[in-house]
């Protein structure tokens, strides 16, 4: 491996990263509020497509991303909707949020397939672009990049430090105590699902946008499943899924260009390394189980009691 592959290599990591880190920085919002959100390759299908949609109608870039944050939020609200105030199973109401996403993707976005456009390109930063190995990982990347990285380091400090994350937290944790303590329990849990939608949609527009610059049905293909494992990964931790997410984007990175110097792999090995590591991560989680830190009222429908 010559210097200009692994500088190629480098550079296309955050591609591949981005829309994993910020899925999952979705999820660890709603974990920690207690609600699993198995919906959301449902929200990023749907962010993809919006905002391909709406910038193939003539809107400009960032009202595309916008639309498909607000995409995913309103299928998130609905999912939120039946798990939180009619205390549906989440596991299922997930899947079910899952296929109507996908569902309503493919349909809505059916006359756009395959249509080019032009999506976001790297900023100019001048001479540090050139720089060995760094320049392109570090600054050869777009706007939407830069930004949906500063969006997790600061979701991750408002979820540590500020009392909204508190809250957050205290609702995954115990429910009826943060109810004792004054906390709106489904407000709370409502929001926490509402925002996983909002960075789902986010980074389905990430990848039409920014990795693509077209919309093709089943683009997602299985990034949401990839995104809950990196939550376990990175034990409900927005600054270890930085890490997560990049380590898996690496891989994903990697497959392309080692077949396109011709090294000879079969294609559907290789196509599935990504989720045979995420397999490896869930079993290596499973046996840490003792270091987890896993929300105790994970996936626990919260019945309020009248308090006399």
């Amino acid at each position: 491996m010559d210097l200009a592959f692994l500088s190629g290599w480098l550079g296309s990591v955050p591609l591949a990263a981005m829309p994993l880190l910020l899925a999952c920085v979705g999820l660890i919002l709603s974990e920690r509020a207690g609600v699993v959100s198995l919906g959301i390759e449902g929200y990023l299908a749907m962010g993809a497509m919006t905002s391909a949609v709406l910038i193939l109608q003539g809107a400009p870039v960032w009202l595309g991303v916008a639309a498909a944050m607000l995409a995913g939020m309103l299928l998130a609200l609905g999912f939120g909707v039946a798990v939180v105030l009619m205390r549906a199973e989440q596991v299922l109401a997930g899947l079910a949020t899952m296929a109507i996403g996908l569902g309503l993707a493919g349909l809505l976005g059916r006359s756009q397939v395959h249509r080019p456009f032009e999506g976001l390109a790297p900023l100019d930063v001048g001479a540090l672009a050139g720089l060995p190995l760094i320049g392109p990982l570090l600054f050869r990347q777009d706007a939407l990049t830069y930004g949906a990285l500063a969006l997790c380091l600061l979701l991750g400090w408002a979820l540590a430090h500020t009392r909204l994350g508190l809250r957050i937290r205290a609702v995954g944790e115990d429910p009826a105590t943060a109810d004792v303590a004054g906390v709106n329990v489904p407000l709370h849990q409502l929001l926490a699902v509402a925002c996983c939608g909002a960075l789902g949609g986010l980074a389905g527009a990430y990848l039409s946008v920014v990795a693509s610059n077209v919309w093709v049905e089943n683009m997602v293909a299985g990034r949401g499943w990839i995104a809950l494992a990196l939550v376990i990964f990175a034990r409900w931790s927005p600054v270890r899924a930085i890490f997560g997410a990049f380590f898996f984007g690496a891989v994903e990175a990697l497959l392309p260009r080692l077949q396109a110097i011709g090294w000879e792999a079969p294609v559907y090995l290789m196509g599935m390394l990504p989720y045979a590591l995420t397999i490896l991560v869930l079993a290596i989680s499973a046996c840490r189980a003792g270091h987890a830190q896993e929300p105790a009222a994970l996936g626990v429908a919260y019945l309020r009691q009248d308090r006399r």
